[in-house]
């Protein structure tokens, strides 16, 4: 079984900072892919960074130049360094990792989200 673990979120006035992690533990062979999502209740989860294996990074547009993805492949740990924050950014933050576990099995993994509200 593996788990992952988000941490970091939290209140923070528009403009400022946050830096969002999510750790994997448990029967891990190897991590492929990982992403940052968001949504808010009712709505659709949103794809907001990516990260492969190889550190190759994507961002959606409404955070392009704002927030930055990386990892620690050695940790198997992925980071969100969010700045210049807005408003819209108010949503509960989930970590997302393609897995090949211990066992041989390629498994999409979930943490169990994260809040973050932007306000003042």
């Amino acid at each position: 079984q593996v788990q992952l673990v988000e941490s970091g979120g939290g209140l923070v006035q528009p403009g400022g900072s946050l830096r969002l992690s999510c750790q994997a533990s448990g029967s891990i062979f190897s991590i492929y892919g990982m992403n940052w999502y968001r949504q808010v209740p009712g709505k659709q989860r949103e794809l907001v960074a990516g990260i492969t294996s190889g550190g190759i990074s994507t961002y959606a547009d409404s955070v392009k130049g704002r927030f930055t993805i990386s990892r620690d492949n050695a940790k198997n740990t992925m980071y969100l360094q969010m700045s210049s924050l807005k408003p819209d950014d108010t949503d509960v933050y989930y970590c997302n990792a393609l897995v090949q576990t211990a066992n041989g099995m390629t498994i999409n993994y979930w943490g169990q989200g994260t809040q973050v509200t932007v306000s003042s």
